[in-house]
């Protein structure tokens, strides 16, 4: 008892080793008691539809890249294999065949090999067409299990192509194909909902819509022990939506815990919609792994190291989601992978010359979810749709009439913002950025778009387009917005087309000359003098887009920008087939107010300062007679409402689902005094008006990127007639409540 400090100390120190040591061992004996963790992942893929080839090698590339990461759960985006964006190519049976082909490469080989994949692609299952979730284990199918809840709202029209299943059903044998039978020597396999119970786990699916639903897959699942849950979607980018998906995403674990991860296509598939990403993993409602909601990369793969014993706690910890899980339907079971185990040791031997206790595998901890702001959605979102249908269209680059405006100006920034994404991916290594860069700007082998301004010089060109009408402070903010972003521009006058027109026009009328209204003329001879300058335009810049190439002694063609926004489509307040007439408009689904404060802030953050005059000046068309050398005619006052009006009037018709009497009744408790009652129903009466009169414009409305809620998109998003009565009814009842309410 009277041994020294020092001694006592060593003798401690060498029995603590020794009690390590047979923890360890203990724990080697009792497997059940060792700590394990859970790697698992989920990714973004910018896949294209009905692109077989090109989905299978982003799919492959994403289970390589997994298993490279450590992870032995792997789930993909939704319809992952054909694209989720083929629609009416749904209905043919040769996308079906393409699918399992993309499946039957993905089994035969060592890709699945010690990894479960969660994989998406349509299967037509006794003849009935379903939107499907295929797991996949060491070169076998386990399970087909199909979507519950379709999405028909908006812009999506599942039912239309696919069936949703019904769980009373319960599993039912699915025969597969030859070529399936050749590679995995299965016949059949479990169809229908089920989850896939593992040596250490249970593993569950629900894909998309189901989450969004009021009764989801995932809370049955969880009350019956289901502890990794993943979810491929389809979901596409709206200003201002993110925040809403990933409170439902850390929701549907935040209730029943478990560990959850969701995946999603990222980039334009060929369609409007930008589907923007954000592969998310959660775990009892903390998100631990968040991947990119715009990026050019093809393939991005998160992951994450869980010990499920956290879901266990969790769960547990909760008398009430006890209670209602003893005594929930059980979820069925299929077999296949019960020898299988997810997790691995989170405690391992150290090496004998290395060290001489167990080290802790590192654990992923909750990290604070990234949000982008409006501006920087708008920045992002759509100059990375611009590259994807540049790069998939086969064209040499863009071609946009720039008037010095708003909206033309927010086009060709939009450009430039691609250029300087373009260009920093190539600085970071993007070899698929590299290569379709060199193509497209027909560069050589050792050429690289490391310049931004250098590259938008190669694939931009720009125009100015001025007549009489066009004031020196327009043309000069295009020529300076042009140089900033380092496109190419040309700039000209238009007048002797228009003059050349009018010519022919009096050989027609015998002589008859128009005249604007303030040179004595009718309303018709002033608008239509006004759509011969705007036509003029566009048939031009479809004459420089396809010459222009040429004349820089290059090949190829470009593609016609639009630059129309939400609110003057909604209002009709453009000239069919004029320069809102083109191949691809990046705005046509922003507002104006958006896309000024849009301006603003890619004034500073990509250095084109020349943003902040176009915000500063009054919008105008430039299509009647200047003043003097003023611009007298402004959009405001030419359309007789504001643009802040305009995205109200657009958010209740659409979002809010109003007509002119419920629109009404809306705008009085929101402008209650401000306007009258009165005024109030003459605004509405002037908005139906001129939106039933002008209605018919939006059926050539040139495909925009979807980014609004109250798009009037007549093509895909906002399904309504093109002829319109006068509004009879509606208007009289509206006087009726309007007389009431001004008398009282």
């Amino acid at each position: 008892k009277f041994f020294s400090r020092r001694t006592m100390s060593a003798k401690r120190s060498r029995r603590d080793e020794t009690d390590d040591a047979a923890a360890i061992d203990s724990a080697a004996r009792l497997t059940f008691a060792r700590p394990k963790l859970f790697t698992v992942a989920t990714c973004s893929l910018n896949q294209w539809s009905l692109d077989f080839v090109g989905n299978l090698k982003r799919v492959s590339l994403s289970i390589q890249q997994a298993k490279e990461k450590g992870a032995t759960f792997r789930t993909g985006p939704e319809l992952e294999l054909s694209g989720y964006g083929c629609e009416d190519h749904f209905l043919e049976q040769d996308t079906v065949l393409h699918c399992w082909q993309s499946l039957a490469s993905l089994l035969d080989g060592d890709l699945t090999d010690g990894i479960l994949c969660d994989v998406g692609m349509p299967v037509l299952h006794k003849n009935v067409r379903y939107n499907c979730r295929v797991f996949l284990l060491n070169r076998k199918v386990l399970l087909i299990r199909p979507k519950l809840c379709l999405c028909d709202d908006g812009n999506y029209r599942e039912s239309r192509w696919f069936t949703e299943w019904d769980p009373t059903r319960g599993l039912e044998e699915h025969s597969l194909p030859g070529m399936i039978v050749a590679v995995t020597g299965q016949q059949s396999i479990p169809f229908g909902i089920a989850a896939i119970p593992t040596a250490d786990t249970v593993v569950g699916t629900e894909t998309c819509e189901e989450l969004f639903t009021p009764k989801s897959p995932h809370i049955a699942m969880s009350l019956d022990g289901v502890e990794i849950i993943a979810n491929g979607s389809g979901s596409h980018h709206r200003l201002r939506m993110l925040d809403q998906r990933l409170d439902l995403l850390r929701g549907a674990t935040q209730k029943s815990g478990g560990l959850y991860l969701y995946a999603n296509q990222r980039g334009c598939d060929g369609g409007r919609l930008y589907y923007d990403g954000c592969a998310l993993i959660a775990l009892n409602g903390k998100v631990l792994a968040q991947g990119e909601q715009f990026a050019l990369g093809d393939v991005e793969v998160i992951t994450a190291s869980v010990d499920l014993e956290h879901v266990r706690s969790y769960r547990g910890a909760v008398p009430s989601r006890s209670r209602q899980a003893a005594s929930a339907p059980a979820y069925p079971r299929v077999a296949g992978a019960a020898n299988f185990a997810i997790g691995t040791d989170a405690i391992a031997p150290a090496g004998a010359n290395t060290q001489k206790r167990a080290r802790l595998m590192s654990e992923s901890k909750p990290i604070s979810l990234r949000l982008h702001t409006p501006e920087e959605e708008i920045s992002f979102g759509p100059s990375c749709y611009l590259w994807d249908y540049l790069r998939r269209s086969g064209a040499n680059g863009y071609f946009l009439p720039l008037s010095g405006g708003a909206d033309s100006s927010s086009t060709a920034a939009l450009v430039g913002i691609m250029c300087q994404q373009v260009a920093a991916a190539a600085r970071a290594g993007n070899e698929q950025v590299i290569s379709d860069a060199r193509r497209i700007a027909g560069q050589g082998a050792d050429w690289k778009p490391t310049d931004d301004k250098e590259f938008c010089k190669l694939i931009m060109h720009t125009s100015f387009m001025g007549t009489k009408n066009s004031s020196t402070e327009t043309r000069d903010r295009a020529a300076l917005l042009a140089k900033e972003i380092g496109a190419y521009h040309a700039p000209g006058i238009i007048d002797p087309m228009i003059e050349a027109i009018l010519k022919v026009f009096k050989i027609f009328t015998g002589g008859e000359e128009p005249k604007y209204l303030k040179q004595g003329g009718s309303h018709a001879e002033d608008v239509a003098l006004q759509n011969i300058q705007a036509r003029s335009r566009m048939v031009l810049s479809y004459l420089l887009a396809q010459l222009l190439p040429w004349v820089r002694g290059k090949k190829g063609f470009l593609l016609v920008l639009g630059s129309a926004n939400v609110d003057e489509a909604l209002r009709g307040y453009m000239t069919k087939y004029d320069c809102s007439s083109a191949d691809i408009n990046p705005i046509g689904g922003i507002s104006k107010g958006d896309l000024k404060r849009f301006l603003l802030f890619a004034a500073d953050r990509f250095n084109l300062p020349s943003l902040k005059a176009v915000v500063l000046a009054k919008p105008t068309a430039e299509l009647r007679p200047l003043l003097g050398n003023e611009i007298e005619q402004t959009d405001e006052e030419d359309m007789g409402m504001t643009y802040e009006e305009l995205g109200i009037y657009g958010k209740l018709r659409k979002v809010e689902r109003c007509g002119p009497v419920s629109m009404f009744t809306q705008l009085l408790a929101m402008w209650n005094g401000v306007y009258s009652a009165s005024e109030i129903s003459a605004k509405v009466k002037h908005f139906f008006s001129s939106y039933g009169r002008n209605r018919h414009k939006l059926t050539t409305l040139t495909p925009a990127y979807h980014a609004e809620g109250y798009s009037p998109d007549d093509n895909r998003f906002d399904l309504r007639q093109f002829l319109y009565p006068s509004w009879s009814r509606q208007f009289d009842t509206m006087d009726k409540l309007a007389a009431q309410a001004d008398a009282k």
